[in-house]
């Protein structure tokens, strides 16, 4: 009861705010946090691995963070799940193809193009597969983040 209270609170405080500013333009403040697309600096990650690039806070950490995972062509990440309460995504460019369930299965993937805008239930094991090419999302979440494979896990 608490917790649907806070994010009512949370939710009609964002309402407001948006309502408020929507119309205005919005400028960073010297201490806020900036990233052109040339300064997103993806890391270096093993060939046929997905890289990431940490926008905002620490994903290690509690608190709000933001990051960017960039998935190579054909690149399947197998059933798992993700311990934070809040996990939202956001689709910036290629086809994410995402499905539910702790076991891989090719016929439940749903195509996400770009600007598909989604949410990670918490605890809910899927799966995302790159399987027409290279695919770059947005994560936002409340830390800390973490990735726990499912049980059923097992590819094709």
């Amino acid at each position: 009861m608490r917790r649907n209270m806070w994010k009512a609170s949370v939710a009609s405080g964002l309402l407001s705010l948006s309502l408020a500013f929507g119309g205005l333009p919005v400028r960073a403040e010297s201490d806020g946090v900036v990233k052109l697309p040339q300064d997103v600096a993806f890391s270096e990650a093993a060939a046929g691995k997905p890289q990431t690039a940490v926008l905002y806070g620490d994903p290690a950490k509690s608190g709000l963070y933001v990051m960017r995972l960039k998935f190579p062509a054909g690149f399947k990440v197998q059933p798992h799940t993700h311990p934070e309460e809040i996990r939202t995504l956001t689709v910036l460019s290629g086809t994410l193809y995402f499905g539910w369930g702790d076991k891989w299965d090719e016929s439940k993937v749903t195509p996400y193009p770009p600007g598909t805008f989604f949410s990670e239930l918490p605890t809910t094991p899927h799966f995302v597969w790159a399987k027409d090419g290279e695919v770059i999302v947005q994560v936002a979440g409340i830390g800390p983040s973490g990735f726990i494979p499912a049980q059923h896990s097992t590819d094709d």
